[in-house]
Parts: structure tokens; C-alpha cells; sequence
């Protein structure tokens, strides 16, 4: 329909002549049109990240049935990213599958392979390749260079894996090592700017490792350090906003980090903050309905956080409550309670999207706890599942490339534990393995890229550990 004003062309023509060509015809007259297209809906990608592939073997990665993406270990990679063709638009569902692994099988998994487009690209799914043929025993994983507790274990996107900090038995640590899974040997790297333990150490999306806060041995911290595995050195970075320890850090699918709570010396904490790498601030984000440290912090599928349980002081005592966070409005809301009061324990995310949360301490009259439990995001609940054989705290939980969860170590009534159990999801049923060389708590565990769990450091209950392990 033609523009019922008719001095719009001779008003075009009045400026400049190239002003005029870059509106459209129809405006100018030119054309018949009532107006301009409506924008294309924005579209979003979908990837992430495959490790542990062995040399020469090839996976197919499928998107929702159809989007197929075929994966080859020719170069011997430890890790490889991956993107799907197809892009998504906001609010569509995407389910990742995986194909067996050829001409060689490996156990394989994933995490975050399900979830909605939320306005953003999704680039968090992760697949895991282990070997085949393990004994179900740990083995000896050579010697760190200074014996540790309360430290952080950060895998690297080289297959290395960072050990930063803790506490050395006398003193709060500087120091920070590397091992190398390929040599089996542990070597010395830049040490921190500032002492610590039960600080967070978070790997960022560029391959940098975030370190924020702890304890000096005198004060919590808000200091915070970047390590940079390219030259091997730290450097300070803004600082959070209040000093805290036992606290939680979890990195966001838009690359922030979100801390929530912990212990500031005095009190425990409801604060949270937000640290954006591309500018090295914290900022405050909404605060936590109560407060708490030793808790845990898991990143859901669906990009929102949950945190579970924790201590809450003399006063609270241990914690039944949960929490989410919502990236998007900076909110938090109250979820399911935890069918039992709990610290000290783990929460590790499942294949099929759920959390599972084991041990921990639930005060004098319940003791270590042998209890597990899961939460379905899908109905914000939680329920009992199969109990472990020793109650446990100060224990790790590792989610193996076969879908099942390894439990090593912590402190019982008994003392110093070695002992170690799996999860099976498909059965709800904790059965025992092979057990640690040395009995040990607050140490570290990682899942490495060939598929083995590192155990490094940690506390006997005479002495603090050197010691590693591989379990496989």
C-alpha cells in the first residue's frame, strides 16, 4: 500500500543521495510493500566438549534423533571440542546420544546432554571416554612435592591437572603442582600470590583456573588469583567482596562464576557473588534464603544452580534445606528439603540429569551418615536411594565414564577410612571396591582424561598425605 505521504520522495531527495539508497524501496516509494520484514528468530548453538576418545576411534554424537556429529581420535587429542550443525531457537528442547565407541570399545557418558535453550549458546555438554579392562583397585599415583590437605585438584584442558594450596600440617600453603598423567610424575609450578586452604578453584572457559578466597591461617580471604597454564604463573585479580571460606564456587554457562556463602570468621554466610572474566570484577547477586557453608553447589541442566544442605551454626545447626539460583534473574528460591540434615558431603550430577547427594555428618545424634539421596529437577524433589556400606564425611565423589559414582575415602567412627564403594543410577545400589593404599580425608579426586580417578593428598589421621592414587 502505497505511504499517503506524498513529499516523502522529494524530502529523500533532499538529503544526501547515499542516505536515500540505504532506506528501503517501498519507503522511498519505489515499491508496494507495507512495511519491513519481521526479524529472523535468533538461533542458537549447541556443543561442548569430548574427552578420554582413545587414538583412531570414532564416536557419533546425535542431537535430538537427527544431527549427527561423527568424532575421530586421529591426532591423539586428550580433549576436543564439538558443535552441532543444526542451530536451535529459544525455549527448543535438545537431547544429546551417543553411539558406541569403534573399532575399539570404550565406556562412554555424558552430562547436560539434556536441556531448553535458554537465550544463549549452549556449549557445557560434556562426553567422557573411559578404557575398558580396569581392575577396580587403586594403585600407587606418585608423590606430590609437598604433602597437602584442604587443597583444590582442577583439571586442565591439556590433561594436566593443577593442585593448588592447602594446608601443610603447620601452615597455610602457597605452593602449587602439576601432574602429568601421561609421565605419572608430579612437578612444581608458580606459586600463589597469597597462602590458603579451603579456597575454590574454578577452570574458566579460556583454560585459566580461577582461585577465590580460603583461609590465610590467621582470616578468611577475599583475595583472588588467576593461574594461566601457558606460562605457569599466577596473578591477582579483583577481589570478592567478602572475605569467606568453606564456601562454594560454580562456573555458569555464560562463563561467570557464582560463590555462595561460606564462613567469614565471625558467621556463616547468605551473600553471593558473581566474578565476570572478561573483566576480573565480583559483583554482589542476590543472597541466599539461609545461611550456610560446607554445603554444595551443582550446575543443572538447565543452567540453574542447586545447593544443598550445609551448617548453619550453633544456633541452626545442620541443614535439611536446599536452594536454587536463577543466572538469569539472580534469584533465589527455595526447593525441596533434603529427606536428611546434612554436611560435609558430596553431590555429584548424574547422566539422566539428576543429583545425587551421599554422606556427610548430620549432627551429634545422627552421626556420619551412610544415607544417599536424589533430586529430580523435574518435580524439585528429593528421595531416598540405596545407603552406603560406612558412613562417611570429608569424602570425594567422582561420576565415572561409565555412569556409575566412585566414593573414596573420608572419616567414619571408626576413624580415617580407605575404604571405597560405587553407585550404580541403574540400580539405586551402592556396592564396595577395591580399597585405597592409604586411608585418607580431605583430599581431592579427579577424573582424568584416560578414564582413571586421581586421589592426591589429604590427612591419615597422623600425618598429611604426599601420597596419590589411581583408581581404574
Amino acid at each position: 500500500m502505497p505511504r499517503a505521504d506524498s513529499f516523502y520522495p522529494l524530502r529523500c531527495l533532499v538529503r544526501s543521495l547515499l542516505a536515500c539508497a540505504a532506506l528501503s524501496l517501498a519507503a522511498c516509494g519505489g515499491g508496494g510493500g507495507g512495511g519491513s520484514a519481521p526479524a529472523p528468530a535468533m538461533t542458537y548453538s549447541v556443543g561442548g566438549s569430548l574427552m578420554g576418545l582413545a587414538k583412531n576411534n570414532t564416536i557419533t554424537l546425535t542431537n535430538n534423533g537427527t544431527d549427527k556429529l561423527t568424532l575421530n581420535n586421529s591426532a591423539s587429542s586428550v580433549s576436543q571440542t564439538f558443535t552441532f550443525a543444526t542451530k536451535l531457537t529459544n525455549g527448543t528442547a535438545y537431547n544429546l546420544t551417543l553411539s558406541a565407541t569403534t573399532p575399539t570399545p570404550q565406556p562412554c557418558t555424558s552430562t547436560y546432554g539434556a536441556g531448553t535453550i535458554n537465550a544463549a549458546n549452549v556449549a557445557n555438554l560434556n562426553v567422557i571416554c573411559g578404557q575398558s579392562g580396569g581392575s577396580s583397585t587403586f594403585t600407587g599415583g606418585g608423590t606430590l612435592t609437598t604433602a597437602r590437605d584442604y587443597h583444590t585438584a582442577t583439571l586442565l584442558p591439556d590433561g594436566r591437572v593443577l593442585v593448588s594450596g592447602g594446608y601443610s600440617g603447620t601452615a597455610a600453603l602457597p605452593s602449587a603442582e602439576l601432574y602429568d598423567p601421561s609421565t605419572g610424575i608430579w612437578t612444581v609450578t608458580g606459586s600463589l600470590g597469597t597462602p590458603r586452604y579451603n579456597h575454590t578453584a574454578t577452570l574458566l572457559p579460556d583454560g585459566r583456573v580461577l582461585v577465590s578466597g580460603g583461609y590465610s591461617g590467621t582470616a578468611a580471604l577475599t583475595s583472588a588469583e588467576l593461574y594461566d597454564p601457558s606460562t605457569g604463573i599466577w596473578t591477582v585479580t579483583g577481589p570478592l567482596g567478602t572475605p569467606r571460606d568453606y564456601h562454594a564456587a560454580t562456573l555458569l554457562p555464560d562463563g561467570r562464576v557464582l560463590v555462595s556463602g561460606g564462613y567469614n570468621g565471625t558467621t556463616a554466610l547468605t551473600s553471593a557473588e558473581l566474578y565476570d572474566p572478561a573483566t576480573g570484577i565480583w559483583s554482589v547477586t542476590g543472597s541466599l534464603g539461609t545461611p550456610r557453608d560446607y554445603h554444595t553447589a551443582t550446575l543443572l541442566p538447565n543452567g540453574r544452580v542447586l545447593i544443598s544442605g550445609g551448617y548453619s551454626g550453633i544456633s541452626a545447626g545442620y541443614l535439611a534445606s536446599t536452594e536454587l539460583y536463577d543466572p538469569a534473574t539472580g534469584i533465589w528460591t527455595a526447593t525441596g528439603p533434603l529427606v536428611t540434615q546434612r554436611a560435609y558431603h558430596t553431590a555429584t550430577l548424574l547422566p539422566n540429569g539428576r543429583v545425587l547427594v551421599s554422606g556427610g555428618y548430620g549432627g551429634i545424634s545422627a552421626g556420619y551418615l551412610a544415607s544417599a539421596e536424589l533430586y529430580d529437577p523435574a518435580t524439585g524433589t528429593w528421595t531416598a536411594t540405596g545407603s552406603l556400606a560406612t558412613p562417611r564425611d570429608y569424602h570425594t565423589a567422582t561420576l565415572l565414564p561409565d555412569g556409575r559414582v566412585l566414593v573414596s575415602g573420608g572419616l567414619g567412627a571408626a576413624g580415617y577410612l580407605a575404604s571405597a564403594e560405587l553407585y550404580d543410577p541403574v540400580t539405586g545400589i551402592w556396592s564396595v571396591t577395591g580399597s585405597l593404599v592409604s586411608q585418607r580425608a580431605y583430599h581431592t579426586a579427579t577424573l582424568l582424561p584416560n578414564g582413571r580417578a586421581l586421589v592426591s593428598g589429604g590427612f591419615n589421621g597422623t600425618a598429611v598425605l604426599p601420597s596419590a592414587e589411581l583408581y581404574w
